[in-house]
């Protein structure tokens, strides 16, 4: 990253968003909402960074991005957000990924690392050699359903949290296998919901969706 190149980076979620920015060490947040449009968003993000001066902006959406555009509307926030413009509202250079891969390339330590995001649902992201690969596999059909299904919130609730438990390890297991990956990093809420980390596995932190959010303005980065 140049040297003087100073990043806001925005960490949208659906209970808050969250802003931090180069040389900053604490971050701040508002309230999300199932109606938080982007247009609301950015006058959040404005209304909370009036002292801070950046050159650019990193976001990490709760959804499908490709190639640096949002590809599907949120689940659980409002709509317009496929085709709004971001560089023109804030003015400055913008990169969008998926919240999962903002999270999996601020953990990411070398070799091939997985993502997995343990929340609402289930954001995955793959990491080989300094390369971001990201992914939907909570959509992989899995035993009855799919395996965002049994691993997300509505399967904690669902299956209890032993039953719970052990089908993220099973799952975790199959996907080492699967990707043949040297690390495996589980992130989201309901981390915490885990007695012991599966074989292998090591605990995000949301503070590393910041870090991810930094790094993709770093050389070599999309």
């Amino acid at each position: 990253m140049p040297a003087r190149l100073k990043v806001l980076v925005i960490d949208v979620g659906g209970t808050n968003v969250k802003v931090s920015v180069t040389g900053q060490q604490e971050s701040r947040k508002f309230a999300s909402s199932a109606r938080l449009t982007p247009r609301k968003m950015v006058a959040g993000v404005k209304a909370i960074t009036k002292d801070w001066k950046y050159d650019a902006v990193s976001i990490g959406y709760p959804g499908v991005v490709r190639n640096g555009r949002i590809a599907v509307e949120p689940f659980n926030l409002g709509r317009g957000w496929v085709g709004f413009s971001f560089r023109k509202a804030f003015r400055r250079p913008v990169r969008i990924v998926n919240d999962a891969v903002m999270q999996a390339l601020g953990s990411y330590r070398g070799g091939t690392m997985l993502f997995l995001g343990l929340g609402t649902g289930l954001g995955t992201a793959l990491v080989v050699n300094g390369h971001l690969v990201p992914m939907e596999l909570g959509h992989f059909p899995y035993r009855k359903m799919t395996i965002e299904d049994y691993l997300g919130t509505r399967g904690f609730e669902t299956l209890g949290r032993a039953r719970w438990r052990k089908v993220v390890g099973d799952v975790v297991k199959e996907f080492v296998a699967a990707f043949l990956v040297d690390d495996v990093v589980l992130g989201g809420g309901n981390v915490k919901k885990l007695t012991r980390l599966p074989k292998g596995c090591r605990a995000g932190a949301n503070t590393n969706a910041f870090l991810g959010g930094f790094r993709l303005w770093e050389q070599g980065k999309p």
